[in-house]
Protein backbone atom coordinates (compact mmCIF):
# COMPACT_ATOMS: atom_id res chain seq x y z
CA UNK A 1 0.00 0.00 0.00
CA UNK A 2 1.22 3.53 -0.67
CA UNK A 3 2.00 5.72 2.11
CA UNK A 4 -0.50 8.12 2.97
CA UNK A 5 0.63 9.21 6.36
CA UNK A 6 0.40 8.76 10.01
CA UNK A 7 -3.63 8.86 10.31
CA UNK A 8 -4.15 6.28 7.44
CA UNK A 9 -0.91 4.31 8.71
CA UNK A 10 -2.49 4.23 12.02
CA UNK A 11 -6.15 3.37 10.82
CA UNK A 12 -4.68 0.00 8.45
CA UNK A 13 -2.68 -1.11 11.72
CA UNK A 14 -4.82 -4.38 12.44
CA UNK A 15 -4.36 -6.19 9.27
CA UNK A 16 -6.74 -8.31 7.30
CA UNK A 17 -6.47 -11.46 5.90
CA UNK A 18 -6.62 -10.85 2.39
CA UNK A 19 -3.69 -8.63 0.61
CA UNK A 20 -5.40 -5.07 -0.33
CA UNK A 21 -5.45 -4.31 -3.96
CA UNK A 22 -1.95 -3.38 -6.02
CA UNK A 23 -1.04 -4.49 -9.67
CA UNK A 24 -0.24 -7.68 -9.87
CA UNK A 25 3.52 -8.88 -10.97
CA UNK A 26 3.78 -11.41 -13.17
CA UNK A 27 6.59 -14.38 -11.96
CA UNK A 28 8.08 -16.91 -13.25
CA UNK A 29 8.23 -18.78 -9.80
CA UNK A 30 5.54 -20.93 -8.22
CA UNK A 31 5.85 -19.90 -4.84
CA UNK A 32 4.75 -16.44 -5.63
CA UNK A 33 1.15 -14.86 -7.18
CA UNK A 34 -1.75 -16.62 -9.09
CA UNK A 35 0.48 -19.70 -8.98
CA UNK A 36 1.53 -20.48 -5.72
CA UNK A 37 -2.24 -20.21 -5.43
CA UNK A 38 -3.11 -22.63 -8.45
CA UNK A 39 0.05 -24.80 -6.83
CA UNK A 40 -1.53 -24.83 -3.29
CA UNK A 41 -5.31 -25.68 -4.63
CA UNK A 42 -4.27 -28.59 -6.62
CA UNK A 43 -2.20 -30.40 -3.89
CA UNK A 44 -5.02 -30.18 -1.21
CA UNK A 45 -7.91 -31.54 -3.84
CA UNK A 46 -5.14 -34.28 -5.03
CA UNK A 47 -3.88 -35.21 -1.48
CA UNK A 48 -7.99 -34.96 -0.38
CA UNK A 49 -9.18 -37.22 -2.91
CA UNK A 50 -6.12 -39.37 -2.85
CA UNK A 51 -7.23 -39.90 1.20
CA UNK A 52 -10.77 -40.73 -0.34
CA UNK A 53 -9.95 -42.99 -2.62
CA UNK A 54 -7.03 -44.87 -0.54
CA UNK A 55 -10.05 -45.65 2.20
CA UNK A 56 -12.76 -46.98 -0.48
CA UNK A 57 -14.73 -43.69 0.01
CA UNK A 58 -15.98 -45.06 3.47
CA UNK A 59 -17.06 -42.67 6.25
CA UNK A 60 -13.79 -42.81 7.90
CA UNK A 61 -11.77 -41.90 4.72
CA UNK A 62 -13.83 -39.04 3.83
CA UNK A 63 -13.96 -37.44 7.68
CA UNK A 64 -10.41 -37.78 7.27
CA UNK A 65 -10.58 -35.71 3.94
CA UNK A 66 -12.59 -33.23 6.06
CA UNK A 67 -10.14 -33.26 8.94
CA UNK A 68 -7.10 -32.66 6.15
CA UNK A 69 -8.43 -29.75 4.77
CA UNK A 70 -9.82 -28.32 7.92
CA UNK A 71 -6.34 -28.25 8.98
CA UNK A 72 -4.92 -26.71 5.85
CA UNK A 73 -7.42 -24.12 5.49
CA UNK A 74 -6.43 -23.20 9.01
CA UNK A 75 -2.56 -22.91 8.14
CA UNK A 76 -3.46 -20.85 4.96
CA UNK A 77 -5.70 -18.65 6.79
CA UNK A 78 -3.07 -18.10 9.57
CA UNK A 79 -0.32 -17.71 6.95
CA UNK A 80 -2.52 -15.18 5.54
CA UNK A 81 -3.76 -13.26 8.37
CA UNK A 82 -0.61 -12.77 10.34
CA UNK A 83 1.16 -11.22 6.82
CA UNK A 84 1.53 -7.84 7.76
CA UNK A 85 2.07 -7.94 11.66
CA UNK A 86 4.47 -10.34 10.82
CA UNK A 87 6.88 -8.40 8.66
CA UNK A 88 6.22 -5.38 10.89
CA UNK A 89 7.69 -7.14 13.89
CA UNK A 90 10.16 -9.28 11.98
CA UNK A 91 11.13 -8.14 8.96
CA UNK A 92 12.70 -10.85 7.15
CA UNK A 93 13.19 -13.41 3.56
CA UNK A 94 10.12 -15.46 5.05
CA UNK A 95 8.16 -12.70 6.21
CA UNK A 96 8.53 -10.41 3.31
CA UNK A 97 7.54 -13.49 0.99
CA UNK A 98 4.63 -13.79 3.10
CA UNK A 99 3.54 -10.24 3.16
CA UNK A 100 4.11 -10.00 -0.77
CA UNK A 101 1.50 -13.32 -1.07
CA UNK A 102 -0.94 -12.47 1.52
CA UNK A 103 -3.59 -11.97 -1.34
CA UNK A 104 -2.76 -15.25 -2.92
CA UNK A 105 -2.66 -16.85 0.37
CA UNK A 106 -6.01 -16.12 1.19
CA UNK A 107 -7.02 -17.27 -1.95
CA UNK A 108 -5.65 -20.57 -1.15
CA UNK A 109 -7.37 -20.21 1.79
CA UNK A 110 -10.53 -20.22 -0.43
CA UNK A 111 -9.68 -22.87 -2.41
CA UNK A 112 -8.83 -25.51 0.39
CA UNK A 113 -12.27 -24.36 2.20
CA UNK A 114 -13.94 -25.11 -0.87
CA UNK A 115 -12.42 -28.34 -1.19
CA UNK A 116 -13.62 -28.78 2.35
CA UNK A 117 -16.90 -28.39 1.45
CA UNK A 118 -16.39 -30.43 -1.51
CA UNK A 119 -15.80 -33.57 1.01
CA UNK A 120 -18.53 -32.68 3.07
CA UNK A 121 -20.58 -32.67 0.42
CA UNK A 122 -19.48 -36.11 -0.59
CA UNK A 123 -20.00 -37.82 2.96
CA UNK A 124 -23.68 -36.24 2.75
CA UNK A 125 -23.76 -38.43 -0.49
CA UNK A 126 -21.98 -41.30 0.05
CA UNK A 127 -22.24 -41.74 3.61
CA UNK A 128 -25.41 -39.92 4.22
CA UNK A 129 -26.09 -41.83 7.72
CA UNK A 130 -22.59 -40.81 8.93
CA UNK A 131 -23.52 -37.34 7.58
CA UNK A 132 -26.44 -36.80 9.55
CA UNK A 133 -24.80 -37.94 13.11
CA UNK A 134 -21.77 -35.13 12.21
CA UNK A 135 -24.21 -32.44 11.17
CA UNK A 136 -26.15 -33.19 14.60
CA UNK A 137 -23.38 -31.16 16.67
CA UNK A 138 -22.96 -29.06 13.88
CA UNK A 139 -23.97 -24.90 13.89
CA UNK A 140 -25.23 -24.30 10.39
CA UNK A 141 -25.62 -20.54 10.30
CA UNK A 142 -22.25 -19.60 11.58
CA UNK A 143 -21.04 -22.32 8.89
CA UNK A 144 -22.57 -20.52 6.37
CA UNK A 145 -22.09 -17.03 7.51
CA UNK A 146 -18.26 -17.99 7.40
CA UNK A 147 -18.68 -19.21 3.67
CA UNK A 148 -20.67 -16.00 2.76
CA UNK A 149 -17.47 -14.03 4.10
CA UNK A 150 -14.89 -16.32 2.22
CA UNK A 151 -17.20 -15.91 -0.97
CA UNK A 152 -16.91 -12.02 -0.75
CA UNK A 153 -13.43 -12.01 -0.05
CA UNK A 154 -12.13 -13.95 -2.49
CA UNK A 155 -14.77 -12.50 -5.08
CA UNK A 156 -13.01 -8.95 -3.75
CA UNK A 157 -9.15 -10.20 -4.10
CA UNK A 158 -8.81 -8.72 -7.68
CA UNK A 159 -8.31 -5.51 -8.51
CA UNK A 160 -11.16 -4.62 -10.86
CA UNK A 161 -13.61 -6.24 -8.13
CA UNK A 162 -11.71 -4.48 -5.11
CA UNK A 163 -11.93 -0.75 -7.09
CA UNK A 164 -15.50 -1.48 -7.84
CA UNK A 165 -16.33 -2.16 -3.93
CA UNK A 166 -14.14 1.15 -2.62
CA UNK A 167 -11.30 1.36 -0.17
CA UNK A 168 -13.52 1.83 2.75
CA UNK A 169 -15.66 -0.88 1.79
CA UNK A 170 -12.80 -3.56 0.82
CA UNK A 171 -11.29 -2.51 4.31
CA UNK A 172 -14.63 -2.55 6.19
CA UNK A 173 -15.66 -6.36 4.86
CA UNK A 174 -12.08 -7.97 4.77
CA UNK A 175 -11.01 -6.91 8.25
CA UNK A 176 -14.75 -7.87 9.14
CA UNK A 177 -14.51 -11.39 7.75
CA UNK A 178 -11.01 -12.03 9.07
CA UNK A 179 -11.35 -11.82 12.47
CA UNK A 180 -14.90 -13.79 12.12
CA UNK A 181 -13.11 -16.72 10.20
CA UNK A 182 -10.60 -16.36 12.97
CA UNK A 183 -13.38 -16.42 15.68
CA UNK A 184 -14.95 -19.17 13.72
CA UNK A 185 -12.09 -21.37 13.44
CA UNK A 186 -11.75 -20.65 17.66
CA UNK A 187 -15.26 -21.80 18.32
CA UNK A 188 -14.88 -25.14 16.12
CA UNK A 189 -11.75 -26.10 17.70
CA UNK A 190 -13.38 -25.21 21.08
CA UNK A 191 -16.56 -27.84 20.60
CA UNK A 192 -14.49 -30.27 20.14
CA UNK A 193 -11.87 -30.04 22.77
CA UNK A 194 -13.33 -32.30 25.54
CA UNK A 195 -13.54 -35.34 23.36
CA UNK A 196 -9.66 -34.63 21.66
CA UNK A 197 -7.65 -32.00 23.80
CA UNK A 198 -5.32 -31.74 21.29
CA UNK A 199 -7.19 -29.30 19.65
CA UNK A 200 -6.02 -27.19 22.70
CA UNK A 201 -3.06 -26.48 20.16
CA UNK A 202 -4.24 -24.23 17.05
CA UNK A 203 -6.53 -22.60 19.71
CA UNK A 204 -2.93 -21.83 21.45
CA UNK A 205 -1.84 -21.13 17.78
CA UNK A 206 -4.38 -19.17 16.79
CA UNK A 207 -4.50 -16.83 20.23
CA UNK A 208 -0.67 -16.39 19.12
CA UNK A 209 -1.63 -15.22 15.52
CA UNK A 210 -4.07 -12.36 17.21
CA UNK A 211 -1.57 -11.53 19.93
CA UNK A 212 0.76 -10.84 17.25
CA UNK A 213 -1.67 -8.44 15.41
CA UNK A 214 -2.93 -6.74 18.29
CA UNK A 215 0.95 -5.70 19.48
CA UNK A 216 1.95 -5.16 15.49
CA UNK A 217 -1.01 -2.97 16.28
CA UNK A 218 -0.11 -1.15 18.86
CA UNK A 219 3.82 -0.67 18.19
CA UNK A 220 2.62 0.97 14.86
CA UNK A 221 0.50 3.43 16.80
CA UNK A 222 3.08 3.71 19.19
CA UNK A 223 5.46 5.11 16.45
CA UNK A 224 2.51 7.32 15.04
CA UNK A 225 1.59 8.98 17.86
CA UNK A 226 5.38 9.90 19.12
CA UNK A 227 6.37 11.09 14.80
CA UNK A 228 2.83 13.18 15.80
CA UNK A 229 4.25 14.70 19.01
CA UNK A 230 7.80 15.21 17.20
CA UNK A 231 6.31 16.91 14.52
CA UNK A 232 3.84 19.06 16.66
Amino acid sequence: MVNAGPASQADRMLDHASIAPRPERRTASWRDGWTLTLVAAAAIASLALAIILAGAASAEAIAAAIRFTARTSFALFLTAFTASAAHRLWPGHFTRWQRRNRRYLGVAFAASHAVHAAAIATLAVLQPAAFHARAADMARAPGLIAYGFIVAMTATSFDRTAAWLGRRAWKALHFTGSIYLWAAFVLGFGKRVPQAPGYWLPIAFAAAAMALRVVAWYRGRTRVSRAAARGA
